[in-house]
């Protein structure tokens, strides 16, 4: 299944570029919130597994990132992504009404997600969180001692084991391949110092997914803060060897398959 031509939708910024994979029976609707610097449309092979499996599936292109308006990258406020992310949830049930909603995030998007829930997870059936960024990475939010800040983007060499992976990454005309910008990482900064005052996820059933090698996003300074946000409904499970997007790791089929069965078991 390709990606399909997105829909259009106002968001709080600018205008937003939603993917979405339609399905006429849909159980449920997935809503998908990407990383940085990349775009919803990566994420395409995930979609149609969950489209299999009987979701209806909408995924925003972020303010600044892939179609959506904004310049390019540039994240000056994380909670304005949450309140896009909600206009989507409005427009998705909308379109589905009655059928429970699943969240993923991932990277960035998994901490857009994770403050998603703590503000509006009454809404939500299930959360999946894979190598969110709740944590940061004191190298980079370390950038921000420096002036100006060095030109050190993303090595598309961390993301997977899978050399393809990063190649079409460095490829792909939709991705950002610049450096961090200041204001950037200054957000991403208050975003998770916000997510980790925020409160727990209380009985929001939750799967926690990481890479064990994730050189973006380490596990060890993610492990702590999904400490305090957990609720009593919290699985975990760390892939060996893997790196950051483990959506498109070596051992993809299994990670999203473990996401599938996740969501199958909760709303079951």
């Amino acid at each position: 299944m390709k990606d399909l031509t997105p829909v259009v939708v106002d968001g709080t910024q600018g205008r937003l570029a939603v993917h979405v994979w339609p399905n006429p029976d849909a159980r449920y609707v997935a809503l998908i919130a990407h990383g940085y610097g990349e775009h919803a449309g990566r994420y395409a092979h995930v979609a149609e597994k969950l489209v299999a499996d009987g979701a209806a599936v909408y995924a925003p292109d972020h303010h600044g990132h892939g179609r959506s308006d904004g310049e390019r990258a540039l994240v000056d406020d994380l909670d304005a992504a949450v309140d896009d992310l909600h206009l989507v949830y409005e427009q998705a049930t909308g379109e589905h009404e009655g059928v429970p909603v699943v969240l993923i995030g991932h990277s960035m998007g998994g901490l857009i997600a994770a403050r998603y829930a703590q503000r509006f997870g009454d809404g939500l059936a299930a959360l999946v969180l894979s190598g969110p960024a709740v944590g940061g990475n004191p190298d980079l939010i370390g950038l921000l001692a420096l002036d100006p800040i060095p030109d050190v983007p993303i090595d598309p060499a961390v993301l997977s084991r899978d050399p393809e992976v990063g190649r079409a990454y460095a490829e792909d005309p939709l991705v950002y391949h610049g450096p961090f910008k200041r204001r950037t990482l200054e957000a991403l900064g208050e975003a998770i110092a916000l997510v980790g005052a925020g409160g727990t996820f209380r009985s929001l059933p939750t799967l926690w997914i990481h890479g064990e090698e994730d050189a973006l996003v380490p596990l060890q300074h993610t492990r702590p803060v999904m400490e305090l946000l957990r609720g009593d409904k919290l699985e975990e499970k760390v892939y060996a060897g893997a790196r950051h997007e483990i959506f498109n790791e070596t051992n993809s089929d299994e990670v999203i398959g473990d996401v599938v069965a996740f969501v199958d078991r909760t709303l079951h």
